[in-house]
């Protein structure tokens, strides 16, 4: 059975509540209207939100589990560390958001190299298919990336297709084919054991994803680490959107044919009228 300090504050709540007198309770419906941005409040203001004395507030704190107010703000710490949309602190300014998005970017960069990114975008180039994974908050780099290659060479897929599994889309790949996995945390179910089952079919696996899937670079064909930490609530995209843009340029300059394709997608695209540039 799961113990009350392995629980989320909402979960410690709802199984308390009864217990919890008229005070408490509206404390404790404080604490769940604010949950986004709990963190970024003193014990004392949240007292005054709720109506209720500083010593209320304590009292209902040691009742779900916490010594005092800042045992809960580490609880929701480790939580946010975990990428639940949690503010433990104020939302950064303009300069120290650009700040933290340029430090994302700088540590991303300093840790790759020419000759890995141009055995990648070779292998990326000559692959028979080449199939891009990105689920949860990971489809968006994933969808673009599948976007970007599929203007400059065919047989690119993303995966899950609309209606399908993994399994539909991953079986039959072998070591001619390049699978990209993009994966932000929080990560959809068993990754580590997608991969495992590609490269135990002989695919060629290049992992793009965040520190919290760390304990896989070793086992993949390659891996690219995204930084995407902020003070905020919620974790950036900027570097791994950055990296496929730049992966894509690479591709697109190790390809003769990608500029004859371009052309014809965009003759293609005239005769649909699919793009209004007006």
């Amino acid at each position: 059975m799961t113990s009350l300090a392995d629980r989320p504050l909402e979960d410690r709540i709802a199984a308390g509540y009864r217990e919890l007198s008229p005070q408490e309770r509206r404390a404790a419906d404080a604490l769940l209207d604010h949950l986004g941005d709990l963190g970024t409040y003193r014990a004392t203001e949240l007292a005054a939100l709720a109506g209720v004395s500083k010593a209320t507030m304590s009292r209902l704190f040691r009742k779900l589990g916490y010594e005092d107010f800042e045992g809960l703000r580490e609880d929701l710490r480790t939580q946010r560390g975990r990428g639940l949309p949690i503010a433990v602190d104020p939302a950064p300014g303009l300069r120290e958001r650009l700040e933290q998005e340029v430090k994302n970017l700088e540590k991303v960069y300093a840790a790759l190299d020419d000759a890995t990114l141009d055995q990648i975008a070779g292998a990326l180039a000559t692959a028979r298919d080449v199939v891009v994974v990105g689920r949860r908050g990971s489809l968006g780099p994933a969808t673009q990336l599948r976007r970007n290659l599929i203007q400059v060479r065919g047989r690119v897929h993303l995966a899950p297709g609309p209606g399908q599994s993994l399994a539909d889309d991953l079986v039959g790949l072998g070591p001619d084919d390049v699978v990209v996995v993009v994966s932000i945390r929080r990560h959809a179910f068993r990754v580590g054991e997608m991969v495992e089952a590609l490269l135990a079919d002989g695919v060629r696996v290049l992992l793009l994803a965040d520190s919290s899937l760390r304990h896989l670079a070793g086992a993949v064909t390659w891996w690219i680490e995204c930084p995407i930490t902020t003070e905020g609530a919620f974790d950036s995209l900027v570097a791994p959107v950055s990296v496929v843009a730049m992966l894509s340029d690479r591709v697109h300059e190790a390809l003769d044919g990608a500029g004859a394709r371009v052309e014809a997608i965009d003759a293609r695209y005239e005769l649909l009228r699919e793009i209004d540039e007006r």
